[in-house]
């Protein structure tokens, strides 16, 4: 019984190695394999935040789908958000929720019947300052949408136009090299995020549906209105029809905007003076000022030689 017992104990034992090392082996394998996919594939750096702002924009889609009720009613009361406007506002903001001109026209009256509703219910508590309430919050439900639009639309250009330098510098080594203007795109647009990699993406996605490349770019230049991008692709149209080298368009590109950047921070920094000049004379100089005539005054009082010590 004794010899059974002890033939099991070291059967137990030998499988116990024979795990260990085959579970080693495998984790070992495990990490080899992560490391060749991890090489031979590419991870989008930016595929989370791009799935964000997909599931925000369904999210918001989700709780605009009651403007459509009143879409109709906003094409009529148009004011200060005529149709061609809206739609040049959504085009030069990228349209990130996904609206219409229809929805987008409905959620202005939507909020605005939103904000009466909301102003009603101020001034039935009877809230400080209620009854400008009925009129500030349906104002407020109109324009709402409208300075929303027009502010993402302005954030997005000026983003397109600090990005423009370093994508241009990497495209342009990139033709150096020898790679095509359609491949040098898809490669580099992966490491951009933002305008610049939504509007070459949308670029590429005509292209390979057969758009003619003129066309493509004209697209590009209806979409912003940022000076420095419409001068790239208008030197990229008039380089195709001249047959000029793109990899020189695109060096002369990023040297150019690198220059116009420094240009506009001398211009700030010459406008930021007179400001600065104006704070100082109308604010710091006129505290300055009162501090050392109250220290006088306080000094009369209750110094040394006050004006009270005079008197005794």
């Amino acid at each position: 019984m004794d010899a059974l017992i002890i033939i099991f104990v070291i059967f137990f034992l030998l499988m116990f190695l024979l795990t260990i090392r085959h579970y080693s082996v495998y984790l070992n394998e495990k990490r080899k394999l992560l490391q060749h996919i991890s090489d031979v594939t590419f991870i989008d750096a930016f595929e989370k935040k791009e799935k964000k702002r997909n599931r925000r924009a369904a999210l918001i889609q989700k709780m605009t789908k009651y403007a459509d009720e009143f879409a109709d009613l906003g094409k009529r009361i148009n004011f200060f958000s005529d149709n061609h406007d809206v739609a040049n506002w959504l085009k030069k903001s990228g349209n990130p929720y996904q609206l219409t001109i229809e929805r987008f026209q409905g959620l202005k009256i939507f909020l605005l019947l939103v904000g009466f509703f909301a102003g009603a219910l101020v001034l039935v508590i009877g809230l400080p300052f209620s009854q400008y309430a009925l009129i500030l919050f349906p104002a407020l439900g109109y324009f709402l949408p409208i300075l929303t639009v027009k502010r993402m639309g302005k954030k997005r250009q000026e983003k397109l136009r600090l990005d423009l330098p370093d994508f241009l510098d990497t495209i342009s080594t990139s033709l150096q090299a020898g790679v095509s203007l359609d491949q040098a795109l898809r490669e580099v647009i992966r490491f951009f995020d933002g305008p610049l990699r939504e509007e070459f993406s949308r670029f590429n996605h005509e292209i390979d549906l057969g758009v003619r490349r003129e066309t493509a770019y004209r697209n590009l230049l209806e979409r912003n209105d940022n000076q420095e991008f419409q001068s790239l692709i208008k030197s990229l149209i008039q380089g195709e029809k001249l047959g000029v080298p793109i990899a020189t368009t695109f060096k002369v590109q990023a040297e150019n905007m690198r220059q116009i950047r420094e240009e506009k921070v001398k211009e700030l920094a010459a406008k930021a003076s007179p400001k600065v000049t104006l704070v100082t004379t109308f604010i710091v100089a006129p505290v300055s000022i009162l501090m050392l005539a109250g220290l006088m005054i306080l000094n009369l009082i209750y110094g040394n030689n006050s004006l009270f010590s005079l008197f005794n």
